[in-house]
This record gives structure tokens, sequence and C-alpha cells, in this order.
């Protein structure tokens, strides 16, 4: 007769957080931070809806359009990169507040631009707060899911970002086609910066980042909640020395570490671009492909409600398959997938494969997201995440600049051709990430 397993006696305080269950406190922290992510889309989303009405109402080019689309991603590269930075060095739910107030506001804003240039300054301060926000907000929920189920729970975390743009859609068909719609369309999106005091009073600060910080009987703290939530007892814990120095940037590419975040960085890149030139151009493309207005609207609700049930897919197969083979999988559906939308020719062609399109290219993000804050030690996992993320905004900028010369040169097929490419780019360079299913997170 087996003997039962005895009570550990002693425990690190990350330990202590692996062996619970899926507690209320995780669902709590998943949806404070579901909702700043959904927030997050919905203001990405927004903008594509926004340029389709006023390339009428501004006589806007097709370079300026791409400079407004652009100039966002600018500021999402500088936010993501020093907003993954300071993370880990003044806390992930820190930086998580001031990103939301930042981009809320600025948004807000937006509303009462009179021209391309003040619209072009604050696309950029708003993409300053956007791009911290999601690698900072990945971070601190993949700290606190528990080994089995963390690629799960941060697949779920990036399903939110459905949520948000199909938000974004919702209020780009009922309210942009109005008279001045564009402009309480922007005003909505200061719903951020109210959320932020939430934030800054709700979620737990991270774990890792309090003991590495000295702050132990804050860390402390923080495990009980989450072990009052599952009803386990708590043991003592082993004690974590403070971290002796701040992360550096030059760190990602140390050795052990250069192989992976060169992968990664590519991968950020290619699903980026892919991405953005596809579904920020959408709504423009099938106005120019001979619908109304309303009716381009509509088509990319539609294609955009596909999200939901890729991510539902990738939620699942990610602790079943395991990180890698589901990302492989998603980017090379989503390469075919892009090929075929740009030879689509009849309304229900775009229709299903624009839906197979967006079902699985955002689970292919929840994959990424899934990953890419596992393949760092704790001291530097927000820079790490922070410095991917920013890589691949480079490529958001790029991409709506791509459109109009690739339109031009060669149609929707060359255009949709391309983006086929750099999913391709992905799918390759995931084969030299590591599989970390059922890893504990590493501290150094």
């Amino acid at each position: 007769m087996s003997q039962p397993t005895p009570e550990p006696t002693s425990l690190t305080r990350t330990e202590r957080l692996d062996r619970l269950p899926f507690t209320r406190q995780h669902g709590k922290l998943l949806g404070g931070s579901g909702i700043g992510w959904a927030l997050d889309a919905m203001d990405v989303g927004l903008i594509s809806f926004i340029m389709a009405a006023l390339v009428s109402e501004w006589a806007l080019t097709g370079t300026e359009v791409s400079w407004i689309l652009s100039i966002g991603f600018a500021g999402m590269a500088v936010g993501a990169s020093v907003g993954g930075l300071l993370a880990d060095r003044i806390g992930r739910r820190q930086v998580f507040a001031l990103t939301l107030l930042v981009y809320g506001l600025a948004t807000g804003a937006s509303a009462l631009a009179g021209g391309v240039g003040v619209l072009l300054v604050l696309r950029f301060v708003t993409g300053l707060g956007l791009g911290a926000e999601l690698p900072v907000a990945s971070t601190l929920v993949s700290e606190y899911a528990p080994t089995k189920i963390r690629g799960r729970v941060v697949v779920l975390l990036e399903a939110f970002w459905a949520v948000g743009w199909i938000a974004a859609a919702t209020i780009g068909y009922l309210v942009v086609p109005a008279e001045n719609g564009w402009r309480w369309a922007f005003a909505i999106g200061v719903i951020p910066a109210l959320y932020a005091l939430v934030v800054r009073r709700g979620l737990p600060e991270s774990v890792r980042f309090l003991e590495r910080k000295g702050r132990v009987d804050e860390a402390e703290a923080a495990v009980r909640q989450f072990e009052e939530s599952a009803g386990i007892a708590a043991v003592p814990s082993t004690p974590v020395p403070p971290e002796p120095t701040p992360p550096k940037w030059r760190e990602l590419w140390r050795p052990g570490l250069r192989r992976r975040t060169a992968a990664l960085w590519a991968v950020w890149f290619g699903i980026n671009f892919a991405y953005y030139g596809a579904f920020l151009w959408l709504p423009t493309i099938l106005l120019n492909s001979g619908f109304t207005i309303v009716k381009s609207f509509e088509y990319t609700l539609y294609i955009t409600l596909a999200q939901l049930p890729g991510y539902a897919l990738a939620a699942f197969l990610i602790e079943r398959w395991g990180r890698r083979p589901t990302l492989i999988t998603f980017l090379g559906v989503s390469a075919v997938a892009a090929f075929a939308f740009g030879q689509a020719g009849s309304v229900a062609t775009i229709l299903i494969v624009g839906m197979v399109l967006s079902a699985f290219n955002l689970g292919a993000w929840g994959a990424l997201y899934a990953i890419t804050p596992e393949i760092y030690p704790t001291s530097m996992r927000g820079s790490g995440a922070g410095a991917a993320a920013a890589f691949g905004r480079l490529a958001s900028i790029a991409a709506p600049l791509s459109v109009p010369p690739l339109l031009a040169a060669g149609g929707n097929g060359l255009v949709f051709g391309v983006f086929a490419m750099a999913f391709g780019l992905a799918m390759v360079a995931t084969l030299f990430l590591p599989e970390l299913r059922n890893k504990v997170l590493t501290e150094t």
C-alpha cells in the first residue's frame, strides 16, 4: 500500500505559487489584466476604421494614411523597450497602470485633432503607452500562473485582444460612419485612463519582482492571498537573495540566450509585419474593392469575430502539443490563408478565407505571448519580452507603409503574398525556440 506524499517543509514562494490550482485570485488577475489588454486592442483596431472615414473627410492620400498608422507603431516600439526595462526596475503593476493612463489620455485627446500633424503627434504618444502595456501584462500573468497551465492562462489573456478588436469593429460599424463619428470613437478610447486606477489598486505586484528587490513581506502577503484562495496552508519559504544589479539589454545576447533572442525577434518581426499590414488596411482595402464603407466595416466585423475560436483552439493545444508545435501550425495555416485571401474574388471567399486567416493568425499571437516571457530569467523577463515586442514593432511600422506601393505594383495578390512570406519567416524561426511546456520559470 502506497504511503501518502508528505507535505514539504520548505518551498520557495514561486514553488508555492506553482503548486496551486487555478483560483479565484488567478481569475481576478487574468480578468483585470485582460480588460487592459482588450482596451489596448480596441485602440489599435479603432484607428483602422477611423482612417477609412478620414480618407473621405480629410481627403487623405495613401501615404498620409500609412504614416498615421505607422507613427503609432513607432511609439509602440519605444514604449515596449522602455516599458519592459522599467517593469524590471520599478515593477510590473506600476508600469501597467502608467501605460493605460498614457494611451487613454492621448487617445481621448485625438478626438479634438484638427489635422494630420496633430494626429501624428498624438498617435505617437498613444503608441508609447500601447507598446509598453502588452509585454508587461503578459509577464505579470505568466509569473503568477501555475506551471501546468501557464501557457493556457497566457493564451486566455491574449484572447482579450479579440474582445477589444471586436469592440473596435462594433464601434467602427455603428459609430464611425455617423457625422463626426470618428471623433466619438476616439473619445471612447479615454476609458483606459480611468481603468488605470483599478489596476493600480486592485492587481498584485509580481512576487518574483518583489523578492528580487528585497521586499519579502509584500511578496509573502501576495503568495498568502493566492494560497488562501485555494484553501492551502502556507509553508516556510526558502529565502531568495535580492537582485544585485539592474538588468541590462546586452544580457539578452549573452551565451545561452543569444540564439533564443535572435529566433524570438525574428518571429515577432514576421508576425507583426503580416498581422498589422493585413488587418489595419483591411477596411480600406475592402472599401477600395468597391464595397461601401458600411459593408466594408460589416465584413471586417465578421472576420474579426473568428478570432475567438482561434484563441480557444490555441489555448487547448498549447498544453497538449506544446508551445512550439502550436505556434508552427498556426503560422503555417496563416501563411496559406494569407495567400488565398489575395486571390479571393467573391464575397463568400473573402469572408471564409478572411475568417480562417483571422482565427489562426490570432491563435499564433496567443502562443507567441505564452512563449515570450518563459524563455528569460526573472531579472530580465520584462526587458526580454519588451525588447522582442519593440523589435516586432519595427515591422508594424514598415507594414502599413509597404501596402500602397505593393497594391500599386501587384494588387491584393502581391500584398497578401508578401504577408504569407512573413508568416513563413516566423514559422521557420520558431523551430529555433526552446519548448518549455511544464517547465518552471527560471530565476537566473
